[in-house]
């Protein structure tokens, strides 16, 4: 037990480097994407501590040069899933009952690892295996990674300093479990912060989990494994697995000591998986704690009074970078009518000169797409576009997969604003822009809000205060993260808590204090100094 209340060092956000011409870092991150590059890597699941190797191996291909090899990692199966279960159940009871600031110690050496000696170790396994240009993977990987990591361990000590008023000759404590059994994480590929953080945060107040990467992002996520070890964390508190979603669902849904879900996906899956936990709530030894971020049709909407080149940036940022593989990406737009011939001209003079290419050459803002599935699905959304009498391409629109997964940033502009891009998620380089009238402006609010089942991030641009006043009204169940002026992606931690509803997922806030109480279980402490001896109340005389 520790003797004194400790205070963290404070905590900043860590500044996002520059890679500018002649940097040091730019020298240095060069250096290590070619070392990196140059070797395959055997990838093995990290299971209580162990590398754990099977015989089926699977190669990991960069999505922007599909005939080059990073490794190959090791697959495994519903034996494994079983495995770290176990391994998380085993180390549960001297993680929990380790003092807090040790824990904390652990997450902040690692975020000093991350952005300090493996800064760049960092950034080329997010740009390789996830395709990600430097400023990307620099905001992603390294800052968002570290801030995550620095901010939980700030808001944990906020948590447990929130105690109960104690009375005359009692004393009441609050005290902060973890959950009973075992957190099981799901995350994507299209941030290595994400993918630190799901299992990160209900590790950090205590838990133990298992942790499930998509597979397009085992490169990086196995280098996070790295770095934890690194820093200190001991055997199965953090269990890596290679799986298939299926079989680890079967074996992880089906267990007792099954206690919390923490995802970042589909909808579609997230929605599965919810159903599949509440058919199986009587075989759990406790309600378990289910937290999601999904999808998202994240909008920009003008109004008549903003600057069209302020509107025009935000679109080709928001709408664009790393290829609208963002959940907050802007996806549909709603331009009035006295603006949008600026608007337009000066969003094709962005497009025009993106360079696209692979993501060691710092001139290309543009790279490639995940995978197949995805190019394929993305393509078929502009395919169809191409066909329609009521969509005009206003840029880009062309693709091409024989080296890697390339797909121009592509702008459409539709008639009917519940046309299918303007509704569904499309996760890649499409922005749909509708057209409004200028005297539309209320009723445009009311679209905006019915037109998609998600509620994640959105944008509004004006400068008339009445005006944005409006849509912040209007809209305000319509985003989770919500943006004046300002493209809708890009959420700092500590700054702007990341979350939506809706379809969107749990808003659980990842990033605040909010997302660290859903991995907790409270115990009341009461101690009475002095006990009564008698059962009789005064009323009683």
């Amino acid at each position: 037990m520790s003797d004194a209340s400790f205070q963290l060092p404070p905590v900043v956000n860590e500044p996002v480097l520059s890679y500018a011409p002649g940097s040091p870092e730019r020298e240095e991150l060069m250096k290590t994407l070619q070392e990196e590059s140059s070797k395959e890597k055997d990838i093995p699941m990290i299971i209580g501590g162990k590398e754990v190797r099977t015989r089926k191996k699977i190669s990991i291909h960069p999505p922007h040069a599909h005939a080059e090899t990073l490794g190959k990692y090791s697959y495994g199966n519903s034996r494994h899933v079983k495995m770290a279960i176990d391994a998380a159940l085993e180390a549960k009871p001297a993680w929990e009952s380790m003092p807090w600031e040790d824990r904390a110690a652990i997450f902040l050496r690692a975020a000093d690892l991350i952005s300090g000696p493996y800064r760049q170790k960092m950034n080329a396994a997010t740009m390789l295996c996830q395709s990600k240009n430097v400023y990307q993977a620099e905001i992603d990987c390294v800052a968002e990674l570290a801030d995550f990591f620095r901010f939980n361990a700030k808001f944990m000590t906020e948590i447990y300093q929130q105690q109960p008023i104690s009375p005359k000759g009692v004393w009441n404590r609050l005290e902060y479990r973890p959950l009973e059994g075992f957190v099981f994480a799901i995350t994507p590929f299209n941030f290595t912060s994400i993918a630190g953080n799901l299992p990160g945060a209900p590790a950090l107040l205590g838990n133990t989990v298992v942790w499930k990467c998509a597979e397009t992002q085992i490169y990086s996520a196995h280098l996070i494994m790295e770095i934890l070890q690194e820093a200190g964390l001991p055997d199965g508190v953090i269990n890596l697995i290679y799986v298939d979603g299926p079989q680890a669902g079967k074996v992880v849904f089906n267990h007792p000591e099954f206690a919390g879900l923490h995802f970042t996906g589909s909808t579609g899956v997230f929605q599965l998986l919810w159903k599949t936990i509440g058919e199986n709530i009587k075989k759990y030894n406790s309600y378990p704690r289910i937290v999601g971020e999904t999808g998202g049709k994240d909008f920009v909407l003008a109004h008549s009074s903003a600057d069209p080149k302020q509107v025009a940036t935000a679109l080709a940022r928001g709408a664009f970078e790393f290829q609208g593989q963002k959940c907050s990406a802007a996806s549909r737009a709603y331009i009035p009518k006295s603006m949008w011939k600026e608007v337009r001209q000066f969003l094709r003079n962005d497009l025009k000169s993106f360079k696209m290419g692979r993501p060691e050459d710092f001139g290309n803002f543009i790279n490639a797409v995940i995978d197949e599935k995805a190019f394929d699905k993305i393509t078929g959304y502009i395919k169809k576009a191409k066909t329609s009498k009521d969509v005009r391409i206003i840029a880009g629109g062309e693709f091409d997969k024989s080296e890697g997964y390339y797909i121009e940033p592509t702008v459409l502009q539709v008639k009917d604003p519940k046309y299918q891009t303007m509704v569904k998620e499309i996760f890649g380089p499409v922005l749909t822009v509708y057209v409004y009238d200028d005297s539309q402006y209320e009723e445009i609010i009311s679209l905006v809000n019915e037109t998609s089942p998600y509620a994640l991030t959105g944008a509004i641009f004006s400068n008339d205060r009445a005006s944005t006043l409006k849509a912040v009204s209007g809209l305000k169940h319509a985003a989770g993260n919500f943006y004046i002026n300002d493209k809708p992606t890009g959420a700092v931690v500590g700054q702007q808590p990341f979350g939506g509803a809706r379809a969107s997922g749990t808003n659980d806030k990842a990033g605040s204090i909010l997302n660290l109480y859903r991995w907790l279980s409270p115990r009341t402490i009461k101690e009475n100094f002095l006990p009564p001896d008698d059962y009789r109340y005064p009323f009683l005389g």
